[in-house]
């Protein structure tokens, strides 16, 4: 299965298990949505079961908000992850507190699927990566996919879970993972491993990394598109390098970050994402005082600019193999 397919899964599986299942959002019903992650699902499962709203993303929140109130299991896309801010005063203000406030009377299970990230040269409004923001907002759990395989078993996993969810689905992945230079082919998801998606259910528990290459010189953390690139910024460099894909934000897997680093001694941190504020400075101060006598060299981060989203320059702001091969050398000299 591609991404999209495997999405695609997991909603049909939810949506026949679960009678309060629900998909709602712009354009993801009769058309299948922009990347036809729901093709197919209202034709199966009907119109008051995955319908169209109308354009606007605050709408489109507290109409989850309050079905999830109700007792109903939403599943809401925005269309691009960009376009959530008007959605975000519904989401952090009622759907994160909603548990907390009610003293545990009411719940909002609520999952918030969003294209994420770069590589279609969409622009500056249609290739943000706000994953930061949402990590930083009590209540809210932050979910990020690199594979056909985790993207099913991860959003199963969203779309049970008692508390709202951030699910971001990196674009560049849809289709099959790019290893990070303009010109380098797409590998097809048919070639790839992580493609191989059960039939039927599975759950992914939120909250545990994986190890996607396993080594004892230096500890990369990295999640969504990234975790590609990673991959091939350590068989360039040729660096015995361990990538953990961290999978969930929130709750992060700090057990599995504290074993690989207290083994490797080094660590490297990579997301799409802008530098300053970008959860890599969390992973940062968590490696820090989980690991501080264990490391060798200082930590390095390989992020995106300081800067709003350069449509002409995007594969310059990318971080590439390339910018993580020099981090991995530079620790490796220390």
């Amino acid at each position: 299965m591609t991404m999209v397919q495997a999405l695609n899964a997991a909603m049909d599986e939810m949506l026949t298990r679960n009678g309060d299942v629900v998909v709602l959002g712009e354009d993801v019903g009769y058309f299948g949505g922009v990347f036809r992650c729901t093709e197919g699902l209202q034709r199966k499962h009907g119109r008051t079961r995955v319908f169209d709203t109308p354009i606007t993303e605050a709408g489109i929140m507290g109409i989850a908000v309050g079905m999830a109130a109700y007792g109903l299991r939403p599943v809401a896309e925005m269309q691009f992850a960009d376009y959530i801010y008007p959605a975000c005063d519904q989401l952090i203000s009622e759907a994160a507190r909603l548990r907390y406030r009610s003293a545990g009377e009411f719940t909002a299970p609520v999952t918030v699927r969003a294209p994420y990230g770069g590589g279609i040269f969409g622009g500056q409004t249609h290739s943000q990566s706000p994953e930061a923001i949402f990590t930083h907002v009590a209540g809210i759990k932050t979910v990020i996919p690199s594979t056909p395989f985790d993207a099913k078993g991860l959003l199963i996993s969203a779309i049970e879970d008692d508390d709202p969810v951030m699910f971001f689905e990196p674009k560049r992945l849809y289709n099959g993972p790019f290893e990070g230079y303009h010109d380098r082919p797409v590998v097809p998801w048919s070639r790839h491993p992580a493609s191989e998606v059960p039939e039927g259910h599975y759950a992914i528990p939120l909250g545990k990394a994986a190890t996607v290459r396993s080594g004892a010189a230096v500890t990369i953390l990295a999640y969504g598109t990234m975790v590609h690139v990673a991959l091939a910024a350590a068989r360039d460099a040729q660096v015995d390098a361990e990538i953990l894909d961290l999978r969930t934000l929130v709750p992060v897997d700090i057990e599995a970050i504290e074993a690989s680093v207290r083994k490797t001694g080094r660590c490297v941190i990579v997301h799409e994402a802008t530098r300053t504020g970008g959860f890599g400075a969390e992973l940062s101060a968590l490696v820090q005082e989980h690991c501080f006598h264990h490391l060798e060299a200082p930590i390095e981060r390989v992020t995106g600019w300081d800067t709003p989203y350069p449509h002409a320059f995007e594969w310059e702001y990318f971080p590439g193999p390339a910018r993580i091969a020099e981090a991995l050398r530079r620790v490796m000299e220390e």
